[in-house]
């Protein structure tokens, strides 16, 4: 895998640290510790994390962890009904609120950015299948939360 960089490098680290979190009860502290002091700085598995954003990379983690009251309604709003976030795969679930964190906490990245990015990191982890689902529930959320972004100019 080619060298990832700066906030690129943060999410993908965000997510796995959710992930670590989820299955461990890891706490955040120990998490945000471990990640900093043994994944970010170094290469594992072909990926170079040297240039990860930290700041980026905790504000993600933990600002999901404080919102996650909040983001986990308006992901399970956007997922097909019936199936609620809390039934979803582990990883999926990490990508899904990180990415809802980032649409609806970080108004500084376009919402398209957002998208594309988490659809990168859940293809680092998932199938085709699950990628397109992750596309699909972002953009719907990305749509609500900053129609703005999405209006196109009247013509003329």
């Amino acid at each position: 895998m080619a060298k990832l960089l700066g906030r690129s490098a943060a999410r993908l680290a965000a997510v796995q640290a959710l992930y670590q979190m989820d299955i461990a009860g890891t706490s955040l502290s120990d998490i945000l510790a471990e990640f900093e002091g043994h994944w970010m700085s170094r290469e594992v598995e072909g990926t170079r994390y040297a240039d990860a954003e930290a700041a980026y990379f905790r504000d993600v983690v933990s600002g999901v962890l404080r919102e996650q009251r909040a983001l986990d309604p308006l992901v399970d709003d956007a997922l097909v009904k019936g199936w609620p976030l809390k039934r979803v795969e582990t990883v999926l679930r990490a990508v899904l609120r990180a990415g809802a964190y980032e649409l609806v906490h970080r108004a500084d990245v376009p919402a398209r950015v957002v998208v594309s990015e988490y659809v990168d990191v859940a293809a680092a982890f998932l199938d085709g299948e699950e990628t397109g689902m992750v596309n699909a529930v972002l953009d719907q959320l990305a749509r609500r939360a900053r129609a703005p972004e999405f209006q196109t100019p009247a013509a003329g």
